[in-house]
């Protein structure tokens, strides 16, 4: 299994970090680390894209959704119709997980990248060379090597912030005014999102080094690109809901 991780994720990204550094002026980590996280996120901008366009949809759909759950049809009649409304709108509601399925390793992978930078001709395939320069002084302003860095630390947890801010919202509730359990944890949910998990990731952030600081500053900013590409684009192309709840 440790092969499989070297040979597929930790191994190229090294030496795509490896290859950024010889070529960026200086040798310049910071400058290195924005280019290749804006890479991958570029790489994973179709499976992202879809992630968020999905769940916008699922939003949209939930009235239809409560409504079929709410009725007395029986059980199978119930995941019928569900499957239909699905099938009407083109919404598969597992497509997220394969986006977090694939991001999750090589998010790991990324951090041990960035925390270890282990630039020796053991681990750089013949074709990359061992970079001359190094340079953790990001623009000459700021010593990513180093951990504590209140600055990278509240950037974080104010992209993070607006990340979760641009994120699609839970869909409004269309009952009696009694909210469904998944209703209210989705609430809570976006709640801790926007309002908590920001300090969580800034703690964080302050507590790795300023180049893994930097990764996450610079995919929070790609993210919220996204996301409003994304809003603009389902401002246009999907059905808005009336007054009384219904999918127009």
């Amino acid at each position: 299994m440790s092969n499989l991780w070297n040979l597929v994720l930790y191994k190229p990204l090294l030496n795509a970090m490896a290859f950024l550094v010889s070529v960026v002026p200086g040798g310049d980590v910071g400058v290195a680390v924005i280019i290749l996280t804006l890479f991958v996120k570029t790489v994973l901008f179709p499976l992202s894209q879809r992630s968020i366009e999905s769940q916008a949809k699922m939003n949209l759909m939930a009235p239809e959704l409560k409504k079929i759950k709410e009725s007395n049809a029986s059980k199978e009649e119930q995941a019928k119709q569900t499957f239909e409304v699905y099938k009407k709108h083109k919404t598969n509601p597992f497509s997220g997980c394969l986006l977090v399925l694939i991001q999750i390793p090589i998010i790991f992978a990324l951090y041990f990248v960035l925390r270890k930078m282990e630039f020796t001709a053991d681990n750089l395939y013949s074709f990359i060379h061992v970079p001359t320069v190094v340079n953790m002084n990001f623009l000459g302003l700021i010593d990513i090597s180093k951990v504590h860095l209140l600055v990278l630390a509240i950037l974080a947890g104010i992209s993070q912030f607006f990340q979760a801010y641009y994120m699609p919202k839970p869909a409004p509730s269309t009952g009696n005014g009694k909210d469904s359990f998944q209703e209210n944890f989705a609430k809570s949910m976006q709640t801790q999102m926007k309002y908590v998990f920001p300090f969580v990731v800034a703690f964080i952030a302050y507590s790795v080094s300023g180049a893994i600081a930097l990764y996450w500053i610079v995919s929070n900013v790609f993210a919220i690109g996204q996301q409003v590409y994304a809003k603009n684009k389902r401002e246009n192309m999907l059905p808005a809901i009336d007054k009384n709840g219904k999918i127009r």
